[in-house]
Order: structure tokens, then sequence, then C-alpha cells
């Protein structure tokens, strides 16, 4: 690490709780100041019919109150909703509020004042649609690992005029030291994040988020767009459950207290509402269901290494443990409360006439097995942890069992309750994923019928399948994993980007946008993978 940013570090980390964080410059300026104001621009989130909720951060020596003005034109010439927000050293000096009273399925500006007259950059936001809905068009994003590159694929959407509503599955930040994921050689120059070391404290996590936040291409997209939010591990730590996380050690406290912590920052620093779970009406079109697939109840991930060990023949462990501890009806990815609460409101949005019922969760819930080929892909130098997985997913395939537990694979008598549910309801059910940094989709089958389709989204910059497994072109890499794996309908597995799925009342359209590069910055994209489904056949088109 270069010597000035320890001492910048340490400057910024005296700081936090008394004066704020500051905007920080891009890392590749080498240096972080420590500012006052308006420092992180402004958000919006949690859309209605009739009301929006509002970000922003306002760093002062003591707690400041801020007038908020939303207007139907950027010049502000007619305000017609507003109010007073505190910005408060008890919530990192981060605002939020929800504003109501306006109309559905509109525009808005909006923006904050200080007492002193100083205001916030102005935002864009978007009501949902109240009644007969024609089309309505989500961005899905996933997996931001800031020095893996340039987030290219935020400024290419915000530069677009189609898109309604921005959804983010997860990984909006990862929680690593410098070093670690990417490592020093693999990191892109000047994309440096703060603190160095990993994130574990309340100091920690904020730090993260303001060095996330400082980017502009972020800041661009929760500027321009609202945006619904969800995490995934990487905002609390790796491969999170409800009771722990592989990246959770002994020696860093508590795993309650460090998950509490993370949760609340996420909440400071996010145009989120302060419950776990919720859902969103768009018109007669559809229903957007956002559930939380991490702590409220999670059980713990299988591991093959543990069913294996100490087995005299691992095989027959594998095969043993399929048809029992792997198929156990009492295991729960969303926790019996929330799972209840969705299948409910499914059935009561196809009782009140949408057209879709959309499930935008974290991980991905098609099934996916390795394919043998796959043990050719990755070369003797690969990282040790790479060839134990593909031990282990080698393992798996030849017993009959896929190979990512983190995922809804590793929780199928909760997926099938859940499928079924939407089956029995008559819904059209579109799952939303992201996690797995590449571009799948999967057609959802329940009992050997349709069940639904999922759009799976690759990464804003984590790299995927192809950073590992290059003993094979993308092309091979997909037609095995097809070949493999019954549900998968298309996979791509070398490029970064964002997913736009368009809704009508007959059909749901998906395209895959891939960019060219994440090393600079660039709008260019190397391509668009385009799906279709049609409505009533919960399949995608041939």
């Amino acid at each position: 690490m270069h010597p000035i940013w320890s001492a910048i570090e340490r400057r910024l980390l005296v700081k936090l709780g008394t004066a704020g964080l500051a905007a920080l410059a891009l890392p590749g300026a080498a240096r972080a100041l420590v500012a006052q104001g308006f420092t992180h621009g402004v958000a919006s989130g949690e859309p209605g019919p009739n009301s929006v909720l509002l970000w922003t951060r306002y760093a002062a020596s003591s707690d400041t109150d801020l007038t908020v003005e939303v207007a139907e034109s950027a010049d502000f010439a007619k305000v017609v909703a507003g109010g007073t927000v505190l910005a408060s050293a008890e919530r990192d000096f981060c605002a939020k509020m929800v504003v109501d009273g306006l109309d559905p399925g509109r525009w808005y500006f909006y923006r904050f004042i200080a007492p002193d007259g100083g205001t916030s950059v102005f935002g864009r936001t978007r009501t949902l649609p109240e009644g007969a809905t024609s089309a309505f068009t989500l961005a899905l994003f996933s997996c931001a690992n800031l020095p893996f590159g340039h987030f290219n694929a935020y400024a290419h959407a915000a530069a677009r005029q189609d898109i309604d509503l921005v959804v983010h599955a997860g990984d909006y930040l990862y929680e690593y030291k410098i070093g670690q994921y990417p490592t020093l050689k693999e990191a892109l120059p000047g994309r440096l994040i703060q603190p160095s070391h990993e994130i574990v404290a309340l100091a920690d996590y904020r730090l993260r988020y303001a060095s996330y936040r400082a980017d502009a291409d972020l800041q661009r997209i929760h500027q321009l767009y609202p945006m619904i939010a969800q995490w995934d591990d990487h905002e609390l730590t790796n491969d999170a459950w409800s009771g722990g996380a592989q990246n959770h050690q002994p020696d860093e406290g508590e795993w309650s207290v460090r998950a509490a912590v993370a949760e609340r920052v996420w909440r400071e620093w996010m145009p989120v509402a302060d419950t776990r779970w919720r859902h969103y009406e768009v018109g007669d079109l559809a229903t957007i269901f956002l559930p939380e697939t991490r702590l409220t109840g999670r059980d713990k991930q299988f591991s093959v290494g543990n069913i294996v060990r100490d087995a005299g023949d691992p095989a027959a462990a594998l095969r043993r443990f399929r048809e029992t501890g792997y198929v156990d009806p009492e295991r729960q990815l969303l926790g019996a409360d929330q799972e209840s609460w969705l299948t409910r409101g499914i059935a009561s949005s196809v009782a009140a006439g949408k057209r879709w019922q959309v499930c935008a969760q974290q991980v991905i819930m098609g099934s996916t097995y390795s394919p043998p080929e796959s043990a050719g892909w990755f070369g003797a130098d690969a990282p040790d942890y790479v060839l134990e997985r593909i031990k282990s997913a080698q393992l798996a395939a030849a017993a009959g069992l896929p190979f990512n537990f983190d995922a809804w694979d590793g929780y199928p008598a909760a997926r099938a309750r859940l499928l079924g549910a939407a089956q029995s309801a008559g819904a059209n059910f579109v799952s939303l994923a992201g996690d797995s940094h590449n571009g799948w989709a999967f057609d959802l089958p329940h009992d050997g019928r349709p069940a639904g389709i999922e759009v799976a989204g690759q990464s804003v910059t984590s790299p995927g399948i192809e950073a590992a497994a290059k003993g094979a072109t993308d092309a091979d890499r997909a037609a095995a994993l097809r070949g493999s794996s019954p549900q998968l309908r298309w996979v791509n597995t070398e490029r970064r980007g964002y997913a736009t799925v368009a809704l009508t009342p007959d059909a749901v359209t998906a395209n895959w946008h891939f960019l060219e590069t994440v090393g600079q910055k660039s709008l260019a994209l190397a391509g668009t993978h385009r799906m279709t489904a049609q409505h009533g056949r919960n399949r995608y088109d041939a």
C-alpha cells in the first residue's frame, strides 16, 4: 500500500463520528479529503405510486436540518412536495426522508438545501404507475468490486432513457482487505478502497461505503433513477448465513454484532426502508417482491468437504447425503415467516390480476451441475481454493448433486415449496438474481411442469468463471454447462455488464448487456443477448 493511504486512512477514521466522512476523491487521484457539506450526491428508492424515499449525506460539526424540495422540472419552478430532514452524527450524517403526495407514474426532480442556502446536486426519481400499465423496464445490477475495474455498467445505464427502476441484487460492495480479492496484481491501478484492512467494525463499514460512493458512475446511477436494493453476502461478509459466515473468524468478535453493524451501515448509506423484505406494485402489470436471503432464516450452507471428511468412500457418502440431508424438508433459506409472506404475496398478486410476479432476490434459483469437461478448464497453477472447489464440484456432480450450495441449489426443499406455491397460485413467476458474476437464463420447472423463468445478471466488475477457467473458450464452457444442467437455457461466462428486463402484459424480455472492458472508462458494448418468455408459459421461448 502506498504510504499516503495509511496516513489518510488514520485521519479519516479519527474524523468518523465527529465531523463525518467527506466525499472522497476518486482513488486514482491518489488523495482523499475530509470535506463538509453535501459529500456523496443524492439517491432515491422505495418508490410507490404516491411516494418515494430520498437520500443524501451532509457532513457538519453538528446535526443539521435540511430542507427537501421535489419539483416537476429540473429548474424547480414549481415545488410540489418536500419537508425537513435531519442529517445526524448518529446516522453518519446520512439523511433519508419519504416524500408523499406525488402523482403515480411520473418523473420528479428533487434536491436538499442546507441552512446556509447551499444545495445538493439535483436528483431525478420516478413514482410507480397505478392502474393500466403497458410497459415497465428494470435494470438489474450485482457484484460491483471497485478495485477490479470501472463501474462502466452503471455509466452505460445512466446514459439511457428507457429505464424505469434500478434493481440491485446485492454485493454492492466487498469487505476484503486490499490485496485479497482482488490481489494487488489483479487490482486496477487507481481503484483503491478504504480502509485497507477487512471491514469488521462500525467505522470500517462506514468508511468502505464512503469510499465506494465516491465513484462518479455509482453516484450518477443513484442520481438519475430510483433504486430498490437488497444486500447479499459481501455487504456483510462472504457466504453469510443466519448464524455466521465463511469470512467471519472468532477473533473478529461476535457474529451477531458484526451482522448488526453491517445492516445498520447499509441502512444509513442506502436509499432503503427499515424493513428486511418488501414488495412493490407496478400498476396492473406486476408485483415485485424483494426478499432477504442471508440473515433472516438461512441455514448454514452444505460443504462437500465436510460431507466426505473421514468417509472411507466419498462417492457413497455423497450419494447417501443426496437422499437424506440434502432434501431435508425443514431446511430454510428465507425462514418460515418470510417464506409465508412471499407465497401469500404471490397468491394475492395473481388474485389481483397482476400479469407478472417478479422475485428480485440475491442468489441463483436454477440448478447447475459441474460438467465433466470442467476438470480440464483449470491449470495446475490455479489458486488452491479454486482447485479445491473444482474437485468438490466434480465429486458432487458424480453423485447427482449441483455445485453451488450457497445458492438455492443448497436449499432444494425451500425452492420446491416456493415454486410449488407459485404454480398453485397460477403465477407468471420471474426470478431475478445476481451473485454468480456471470449471465444466465434458466427455466424453472417444478414436478415436471413449468413454474417460472430466471434472469441472472452478470457482475458489474467482479470476475466470473472465465478468470480461472482459462483452458476453454466461452462457447465451450457454455455448451458443457448447458449439457450438464437441463434447466439452463443460456449462459455467458466471459463478460461483465448488467441486464434489463422489459415487462409488458404479453411478455417479459431480458437483455444481457456486455461491456467491452472494465479496465478503462468506456460505454462501449461488446454485444447484447436477448431472450423472451410469453405470458402464461412460464418458460423461455424456443
